[in-house]
C-alpha cells in the first residue's frame, strides 16, 4: 500500500511548475525567443562576485572540514555571521544560537508548522494572496490551513475576515512580505494592527498564537520600500529565510528559522523546530554551501534588470487596462483577468506563447502573477500580447 496523500501530491504537480515545464517543451518545439514565459521565480541575474569568491575560498580550505557534516543547527561560522549582521541592520541583539540553519525556506516552514503542531485540532492561517505550497507543508503534518481572503483594493490584510478565522486551535498565521504573488510589501501599520490583534486572540486562547514570517523576498524591494523587521512588531514572531532569491542560488538550498529570545519559552521553541528537523529527515544544510555564505552573508546581486522589467510592465499594462497590484519588492506583478477567470485568461495567454500562472492556487482564482525574473527582451516581447488580449475583449 502506498501513501494517498503522497501519491496525490506526486501526481498533482503544481500550476507553476506544470506550466513551466510546458514552457521547456514548447520552447524545444517553436525556440526559446518565441516563448514569453513568466511562470517560475527562477532568478534571471547570476550571484554576485562575493559568493563566487567565497565559494573559491571554501574549495581551498581542509576538504575534510568543507565537505564533511556540520552541527545539526549549522556551522558556527554562518551563524555568528547571521547574528552580527542581523543585529547590525535591524538593531534587536540576536546571537548565533538563535538561528537554526535548513535547506532552504521550505525546510524552515515545515520545521516550524511541525513545531507549533500538538495534535491534530491544529489550525493554521494563510492571508490570500498566498504561497500554495503552505498547504503542503501543513496539512503534510495532519494540521488544517485556513485562508484568509485576499484584500483585492490594496493587498494588506483584511482585519475582518482575518478575526473571524482565528480561532482557540489557531496555532500560527503565516505572512509573506515581500509577496509572492503580488510584490506588495506590508506597511509597518499592517504590522502593528496585527500584533494588536494577534496579542488580543492569544490572550483569549491562553496560547501564544505565533506569526510565522517568510521572508525570501526580504532584500528585492523597489524606489526605498520599508520591510519591516517583524520580531520588532511581534513578540511571537519566527523567521523563515532563505538566501534563493537575494543570492541568486535557489538550487543551493540555504535558509534558516530564526527563534528570537522574546518568543515565549525560546528555547523550548528551539528546541521542537530542531526536533521537527530531526523528524523530516534532516541531518544538516549543505556543509559547502553554509560556510560560502558565512563569508558574504551582506551580498547582494546587480538587481537593475528586475527594477527595469517591473517598471516596463508597470508603464505598460494599466496604460492597456490591466489593474495591477503595485509591486514594491519580489519580482512579480499581478493583475486581475479581464475576462473573470484566471485560469481561461491564462489559457488564451498560453495559446500565443505567453506564459502566465493562474493565481485560483493563491487565493485569487480572478488574477494572475508575472514572475518577470526575466530577461528584459522577453518583457519587451510580451507587450504586443498583452496589447492584443485586451483587445480582443
Amino acid at each position: 500500500m502506498l501513501s494517498e496523500q503522497a501519491l496525490l501530491y506526486g501526481n498533482q504537480s503544481s500550476a507553476i511548475r506544470t506550466l513551466f515545464e510546458y514552457g521547456r517543451k514548447r520552447a524545444a518545439v517553436v525556440g526559446k525567443d518565441k516563448i514569453c514565459d513568466f511562470s517560475l521565480g527562477n532568478p534571471s541575474v547570476p550571484p554576485p562576485q562575493a559568493l563566487f569568491d567565497a565559494f573559491e575560498a571554501v574549495l581551498k580550505a581542509d576538504p575534510m572540514d568543507t565537505h564533511g557534516y556540520t552541527s545539526a543547527v549549522g556551522c558556527d561560522e554562518l551563524r555568528a555571521a547571521l547574528a552580527e549582521s542581523m543585529t547590525r541592520r535591524f538593531g534587536m541583539a540576536l546571537k548565533p544560537e538563535n538561528f537554526f540553519i535548513t535547506a532552504g525556506a521550505a525546510a524552515a516552514l515545515t520545521a516550524c508548522f511541525c513545531a507549533l503542531t500538538p495534535d491534530r485540532e491544529t489550525e493554521f492561517i494563510a492571508l490570500a494572496p498566498y504561497f500554495p505550497e503552505y498547504k503542503v507543508y501543513s496539512e503534510t503534518l495532519g494540521a488544517k490551513l485556513r485562508i484568509v481572503p485576499a484584500d483585492e483594493v490594496n493587498f494588506q490584510i483584511d482585519f475582518d475576515a482575518l478575526e473571524r478565522t482565528i480561532s482557540k486551535n489557531t496555532r500560527g498565521v503565516v505572512i509573506n512580505s515581500p509577496n509572492n504573488p503580488s510584490g506588495v510589501v506590508y506597511t509597518r501599520a499592517t504590522l502593528e494592527k496585527l500584533a494588536e490583534l494577534l496579542r488580543r486572540k492569544s490572550a483569549e486562547a491562553g496560547h501564544p498564537i505565533f506569526l510565522i514570517s517568510d521572508e525570501p523576498y526580504r532584500e528585492l524591494t523597489y524606489g526605498g520600500a520599508e520591510v519591516t523587521f517583524v520580531p520588532s512588531v511581534y513578540e511571537n514572531t519566527l523567521v523563515c529565510y532563505s538566501w534563493s532569491k537575494c543570492l541568486s542560488m535557489p538550487g543551493d538550498r540555504l535558509g534558516y528559522v530564526l527563534v528570537p529570545e522574546q518568543v515565549t519559552e525560546w528555547k523550548s521553541v528551539f528546541a521542537a523546530v530542531a526536533g521537527a528537523s530531526r523528524m523530516i529527515g534532516h541531518v544538516c544544510a549543505p556543509s559547502i554551501v553554509q560556510k560560502a555564505v558565512a563569508k558574504c552573508v551582506d551580498a547582494m546581486p546587480d538587481l537593475t534588470v528586475y527594477a527595469r522589467n517591473r517598471n516596463l510592465l508597470l508603464e505598460a499594462l494599466p496604460a492597456m487596462g490591466y489593474e495591477c497590484a503595485k509591486p514594491d519588492g519580489a519580482f512579480y506583478l499581478f493583475f486581475r483577468s479581464p475576462r473573470g477567470s484566471g485560469n481561461d485568461f491564462s489559457e488564451e495567454a498560453k495559446a500565443r506563447d505567453l506564459l502566465l500562472v493562474p493565481a485560483v492556487t493563491f487565493g485569487c482564482p480572478n488574477h494572475l502573477r508575472i514572475a518577470y525574473c526575466v530577461d528584459t527582451a522577453v518583457v519587451e516581447r510580451s507587450l504586443p500580447i498583452f496589447k492584443e488580449l485586451m483587445e480582443k475583449k
